[in-house]
């Protein structure tokens, strides 16, 4: 009805034949409805229309247009490079796993340290191993976190009462059975007054290797907390999330990671992955648990580059010293 409404319309304004009138606005309309479907298949949602070139256009654009996040592994160097352009605030979170050797380091980086429970045990137990030429009591002075915090099963009494006098703030979580104690530090971390959230990156020692429970729990804090940047480190990997909300640009430090990498989607599937500088790039591909997966990936450029419609797993090796 409303088609004939229109064309009446038009026969009585512009004086066309009524026929040839709705001949065009009937075409009119299927052109409309073509490219309205289009945009809705764009979308995934479950219309079977073919997609107009056009549309994919504006859907690039819109990628084009997402935020960039540069991620750098330059908390595994000595010293940042003068040229390194990142802001990043650290902090320490410090499990009870075997740490790496390079701990220290990230230590010295960090501007606030963290023990989760019997990770205090690792710190005062190993770090004077670290330095075996100096002496055991200033090396765990000189390395005092900031705060213990967890259920406070693990740690021992006498590490306890060893940091505690020395004025380290110790915070009994063991009311919530909800959360691990990784969850907790995090947690409290993200919640400390006049910390600079935007550019902030928790560094986590101890978090991969042993239980493989307590591993699948520590990625599942990735999950939780997507919105900060936290890294996993072992002596012989790390693990972060790259957000589908961002592409992503890695600049590898070549002389302390690489070359073997890793991406992983998690969560859900990914319909349509892009990658750059791997020996084996990634072009709109579908990775999932059963099917692809972009394990044992060589990194062959200084950059590489990541576009995923899914949250994806990024891991690399680290070079022993």
């Amino acid at each position: 009805m409303l088609m004939v409404r229109e064309a009446k319309l038009l026969v009585t304004h512009c004086f066309l034949p009524m026929n040839w009138i709705l001949r065009k606005i009937q075409k009119s309309k299927i052109l409309f409805c073509n490219s309205f479907a289009a945009q809705l298949h764009d979308i995934n949602l479950p219309l079977k229309f073919k997609c107009n070139p056009t549309v994919r256009s504006l859907r690039g654009e819109r990628e084009s247009d997402m935020d960039l996040m540069i991620h750098s592994s330059t908390f595994l160097l000595p010293d940042f490079p003068a040229d390194n352009g990142f802001s990043l605030l650290y902090s320490l979170v410090v499990l009870n796993q075997p740490l790496p050797k390079f701990t220290p380091l990230l230590w010295n980086h960090a501007c606030f340290r963290v023990c989760a429970d019997g990770g205090a045990n690792r710190l005062y137990d190993e770090f004077p191993q670290l330095f075996p030429d100096e002496d055991a009591f200033a090396i765990r002075k000189r390395y005092r976190p900031d705060v213990i915090k967890g259920d406070m099963d693990s740690i021992r009494a006498e590490v306890l009462e060893f940091y505690s006098n020395l004025g380290t703030k110790t915070i009994d979580a063991s009311h919530d059975q909800d959360s691990t104690d990784m969850h907790k530090c995090v947690a409290y971390i993200r919640d400390l007054p006049n910390l600079d959230k935007q550019n902030l990156c928790i560094l986590v020692a101890g978090a991969l290797g042993g239980r493989f429970d307590h591993e699948a729990g520590n990625i599942n804090i990735l999950c939780r907390f997507s919105t900060i940047r936290i890294v996993l480190l072992s002596d012989d990997c790390l693990i972060q999330l790259l957000p589908s909300s961002h592409h992503h640009e890695i600049h590898i430090q070549s002389s302390v990671e690489g070359p073997h990498c890793g991406l992983i989607p998690i969560g859900i599937p990914s319909k349509r992955t892009t990658t750059t500088g791997l020996q084996w790039d990634l072009t709109d591909t579908e990775m999932r648990f059963g099917g692809l997966m972009s394990t044992s990936n060589i990194v062959k450029g200084e950059i590489v580059t990541i576009r995923s419609d899914s949250d994806l797993l990024w891991t690399i090796s680290i070079k022993k010293a």
